[in-house]
Order: structure tokens, then sequence, then C-alpha cells
């Protein structure tokens, strides 16, 4: 028999027969595309191509930090050892000492030098190298640690996320390494502590970071301007008198070299395969990393190799670069009407114990009774308060 057409009417066998499906039945239009796939296909939405780390490292220096200045507090012990103290009757033994000696809220000059700070003299002269690795675990204050600290937690947290604790830990100790180091070949008669070094150095590497993954980023330049913008900020606060600015060069370029050695990333077609689902990416022919990325790593090597084995020759024959740069004093302090860089200087007549002292700039005389009269921090401290 023949079937019947929708209107009805009956047709032979042999003609062609017309199927018509209900709306809710058959395959989706998804399953009856049969257009061949995107040969970059977008990766699904919980697609991690790097792994992400646990931040503990940078928590663990934080805490260290902090401790640090408290054994410190302990060690200074003020109302023992200093006339004028801050917040006796509060803290105690840790009380702070004078804030005309320390505004940041913090122990002595003379303390800091026995524990470890960057002093040029005993690294020298006493050949205590290890001071330039000492001097980034220790503060001058309660805002000193705690402006550093937050600092560390807020770019370091990041930074361990993305390349581990492995990665970041030699970059941070290297470049507060640096830091001092550079330090120490221009500044002479002041000691100098703190982690800027190391944090400057963490955002030297976020730059040359950014740099060598250049093709990995989507928002590159407006990423690259923010960044250029907080650096810029940061390093034009160390043109303030009584901020160490070389530290903080020389721990940025110490970083950003680091960063090209250290925080590398594969091409995109180099994704671990074993993270994203069958299908969605094929391994690439390509080479694994870019030309420029091998360029700036064999470059930032040679720098890195060089500079440390120099700057440690200079610094142990007493090398002292301001006399070889008339004008890299400016690069740590720009005098303005508010303040001035002078260094203050004195005449000085000592007896025993007793020291007459008058400051050279404003004739203002004073004696002092002190401790240890060859203590000569504490002479130049008291020369810049009488000169002030």
């Amino acid at each position: 028999m023949g079937r019947r057409t929708p209107s009805g009417y009956s047709t032979p066998e042999s003609d062609l027969e017309i199927k018509v499906q209900p709306r809710n039945s058959g395959p989706k239009l998804e399953e009856r595309d049969e257009r061949p796939p995107s040969r970059h296909p977008i990766p699904p939405p919980n697609y991690q191509p790097y792994k992400k780390w646990f931040p503990w490292l940078v928590p663990v220096i934080t805490i260290v930090n902090v401790a640090l200045f408290i054994v410190v507090m302990y060690i200074n012990n003020c109302p023992r050892n200093s006339q004028n103290c801050f917040g006796t009757d509060f803290f105690g033994q840790f009380a702070f000492q004078d804030v005309h000696e320390n505004p940041l809220l913090g122990p002595s000059t003379t303390t800091l030098q026995q524990l470890g700070a960057l002093d040029v003299t005993k690294v020298v002269e006493g050949h205590q190298i290890w001071r330039l690795f000492s001097c980034m675990w220790l503060h001058a204050g309660l805002f000193h640690v705690a402006a550093n600290m937050l600092s560390l937690l807020f770019v370091g947290i990041r930074l361990e996320q993305e390349f581990g604790f492995f990665r970041i830990g030699p970059l941070y100790v290297l470049a507060g390494v640096g830091g001092s180091l550079l330090s120490a070949l221009f500044v002479k008669r002041k000691i100098s502590v703190g982690a800027s070094g190391a944090l400057f150095g963490l955002l030297g590497a976020m730059l040359s970071e950014l740099i060598t993954n250049w093709t990995l980023y989507e928002n590159k330049l407006a990423t690259l301007l923010t960044l250029l913008l907080i650096i810029a900020i940061n390093l034009a606060v160390g043109i303030l008198p009584h901020v160490d600015n070389f530290a903080h060069l020389g721990g940025f370029i110490t970083g950003f070299l680091l960063g090209c050695v250290l925080l590398l990333r594969p091409q995109f077609g180099w994704v671990n395969l074993n993270k994203a689902p069958p299908g969605y990416f094929v391994a690439s022919k390509k080479s694994k990393y870019k030309t420029y990325q091998y360029v700036l790593l064999a470059m930032s090597i040679a720098i890195l190799l060089t500079g440390f084995i120099l700057g440690l020759v200079l610094l142990t024959k007493g090398w002292d670069g301001n006399a070889h740069c008339s004008w890299c004093h400016y690069l740590s302090c720009v005098p303005t009407p508010l303040w001035s860089c002078t260094e203050a200087r004195c005449a000085i007549i000592q007896l025993g114990n007793q020291m007459n002292m008058t400051c050279t700039s404003n004739n203002k005389n004073e004696t002092y009774t002190l401790k240890n009269p060859s203590n000569t921090f504490e002479i130049q401290l008291l020369c810049s308060k009488l000169c002030k």
C-alpha cells in the first residue's frame, strides 16, 4: 500500500518520502553541527595553565622579621642603657629610644650596629662580609618594620602563588644582598638596616617577569603602566633624607635581572597538557621559549655574576663610589627648601669620656659624656642633633 502524505493523498512507493520530526525530539543543534573544531578552541572556564602554589614562605619571612625586631628591642633595653626613653611606663624593657634620637620608634644605633647592621668600616676592615646579609633582617623602628612587612605581604604573596617558594626565596635573599652591596659602595659614614632592598627586588622581578612573558598577558599596556607608576612612587620616596635609596636601587636592579632568570614562562603552546581536557590543546612544534627570552636570560646571568664579583672586590678594597661619581649622591637625596642633604660636621675636643662638640654650620656648642667615646656613629648622631 501506499503511504499517506500530510495532505492525506497517497503516492506510489517509488516517490520520495517526506519525514517530519517533532520539535522536541532528535539531536540538539550542537550535536548535529559537524563542522571541524577550531584550531585554537577557547579554554574551559576553570582551566589553569600553571600551578598555583600555597604561599607560606612570605608569611614566614614576615613573622621572622617581626620576631627579630622584638628581640632587638629586648636586647636594646632602653631604660637600663639610656637616660631618655619613650614609652617606658607602658613597654618597660621594650621601651623605644628617645624620639629625637630615633623618630621611627626603635632601638639605638649602637644596638643595631652590634647585632648586624651594615657598617662599611666593619665589612672592610673587620672582614665582616656577613653584614651584607644580616642587615636585611633588622629594622630601625616600629614604623619601619610595619611598612616593610605590609609591602612584603602585598607583593610577595602574589609572586609566591604564581612561582612558588623555590624561586621567590632565593630572589628575595639575593636582591637584599645586592641592595646592601650597592649601598656599601656609596654610603660610607652611616649604618643601614631594613628589608627595603629585597622588597624592591620583588618589584624589579615583577617588571622583568612582565617583559619576559609579554606574550602571555592580555592587558599588557595597562599592566605595565600600573607597575611602572608603583615603582616610580617608591623610588621617589628614596630621595628623602635618611632613606638609603642606593639599597633600593641595588635591590631593584638585582631583582630585575633575577626575574629574567627565575621567572621565565614557556610559550602558551607548551602549557602542561595534563591540566587541560582532551582535545583542547595540541603540543606546539615551536621552541619552548622565544628567542628574546633566551637573550635576556644569558645577558642577566652575565651581568649578575659580573656585578656581584666586581662589587665585592671593590668593597673589600675600600672603593668609594661618590669619589668617582660627582652626581650619584642625588640618587639618594635631593636637597629642597624643606630639607638639606648636607652631612652635619662638628669640631670636637675630647678629654676622656668628656666630649666638647661645636657644629661648624651654626656654631652651636655642647659638652657630652659618652660611655664609649670610640663609637663614631653615636658621635655623628650627636653632631646631627646639634646641627639641626
